[in-house]
C-alpha cells in the first residue's frame, strides 16, 4: 500500500512538471504574439493581408522548409547519440522537439540539455550533456562561419561605423582563445578520471557528419528567411539580403537571451541591419516573427505533447 501511495505520488509529481512547463510556454507564446512592443497584430495582419503568403504553394514550401530545418536537427541529435546507444528516428525526434518545448522558457534554450538528460538513465546523463554541447558548438561554428562572411560583405559594402581591423582583432582573439580553452581542457579531462569515465569520445566520421547537419540546417533557415522578403516584396539582392541575414544571425547567437523573445531579439539587430539596406521595418519585423513561429512555435506544440507522454520509466 506504501509502495502504491509512493509511486502515485510521484506520477502525479511528474504529470504537475510536465503540465506546468506547457503551460508556461504557452503562456509566454501568447504573450508574444499578442503584446509584442516592436510590432503591433494589426501591422503584422496588414502585411500578410498584402502579400502573397497565403497561397498554397507559399505555405507548403515554407513549411516543408520548416520540416527539412527540423529534420536536420533531429538527425544530427541521432547521430551524435549514436556514440552512446543507438536510438531512431522517432525517438530522436520525440527528444528533440520536447527539449525544444522545455527549452523556451530559459536563457540560450539551456534547458535542452536539462530536458534531453531526462530521457536517458543516470549514468549517462553527463555523456548526454557532453553530446548536447558538441552538436550546438558545431551549430554556433556554422553561424560564426557564415556570419563572418557575411559581415565582411555587408561591411564593404554598406555605410556602417565600425572598425574592420578591431573586428578582426577581436575576431582573431575569440578563435585563439576558444582553441585554447579546447586543448586546455583535452588536458584537464584527459587527467581526471572524474571527466575521463563521463566524455564521449567522438569518432572524427560523427564530427564530421554533424558539422555537415549544422551547416546544412543553417542554410536552410536562412534561405527560409530569404524566400520571406521575396514574398513580402522587398527590393534587395540575393547577396545583400544573405549577407545581411549571417550578420543578423552572428550577432544574435552571442546575446544572451530566453528562446521565448528569439523574436524580439533578431527583430531589434534585424532592423539595424536591413534598415541600411532601406527594408521597411515593418515588413522584417514580420519576418523575423514568422521565422519564429514557424521554426520556434509550431515545432514547441509538437513537442509539447512529448512532453505531457514524457514516462521517467522508459529510458534510454
Amino acid at each position: 500500500m506504501k509502495y502504491s501511495q509512493t509511486h502515485k505520488s510521484k506520477q502525479i509529481f511528474w504529470l504537475l512538471i510536465k503540465l506546468t512547463i506547457v503551460f508556461i510556454c504557452a503562456y509566454f507564446i501568447w504573450q508574444k504574439l499578442y503584446y509584442n512592443k516592436l510590432l503591433s497584430l494589426d501591422d503584422f495582419k496588414s502585411v500578410l493581408i498584402k502579400s502573397e503568403l497565403f497561397t498554397f504553394k507559399n505555405c507548403s514550401f515554407l513549411l516543408i522548409l520548416t520540416f527539412i530545418n527540423w529534420l536536420l536537427e533531429i538527425l544530427k541529435w541521432k547521430t551524435l547519440v549514436k556514440e552512446l546507444k543507438n536510438i531512431n528516428l522517432i525517438t530522436a525526434a520525440k527528444q528533440s522537439l520536447a527539449s525544444l518545448t522545455a527549452s523556451l522558457i530559459t536563457p540560450n534554450r539551456i534547458g535542452e540539455y536539462g530536458a534531453k538528460a531526462l530521457y536517458f538513465t543516470k549514468n549517462k546523463r553527463i555523456k548526454i550533456l557532453h553530446l548536447n554541447l558538441i552538436g550546438n558548438l558545431h551549430q554556433l561554428i556554422a553561424t560564426v562561419f557564415f556570419g563572418v562572411l557575411g559581415f565582411v560583405y555587408f561591411y564593404k559594402n554598406h555605410p556602417i561605423n565600425i572598425n574592420l581591423s578591431n573586428f578582426y582583432s577581436v575576431f582573431i582573439l575569440i578563435c585563439t582563445s576558444s582553441i585554447l580553452i579546447l586543448v586546455l581542457w583535452k588536458l584537464v579531462i584527459s587527467k581526471l578520471n572524474f571527466f575521463k569515465d563521463r566524455i564521449v569520445k567522438i569518432k572524427l566520421k560523427t564530427h564530421l557528419n554533424v558539422a555537415l547537419y549544422s551547416f546544412l540546417r543553417y542554410l536552410v533557415f536562412s534561405h527560409q528567411f530569404y524566400f520571406l522578403l521575396i514574398l513580402l516584396k522587398t527590393n534587395i539582392s540575393y547577396i545583400g539580403a544573405i549577407s545581411g541575414i549571417s550578420t543578423m544571425y552572428l550577432i544574435s547567437s552571442f546575446i544572451p537571451m530566453l528562446s521565448i523573445f528569439d523574436a524580439v531579439l533578431k527583430g531589434s539587430i534585424a532592423l539595424l541591419i536591413f534598415e541600411i539596406l532601406g527594408v521597411n521595418s515593418i515588413i522584417i519585423l514580420s519576418i523575423t516573427t514568422l521565422m519564429w513561429v514557424l521554426n520556434f512555435v509550431l515545432p514547441s506544440i509538437i513537442g509539447s505533447y512529448f512532453v505531457i507522454t514524457f514516462n521517467p520509466k522508459k529510458l534510454a
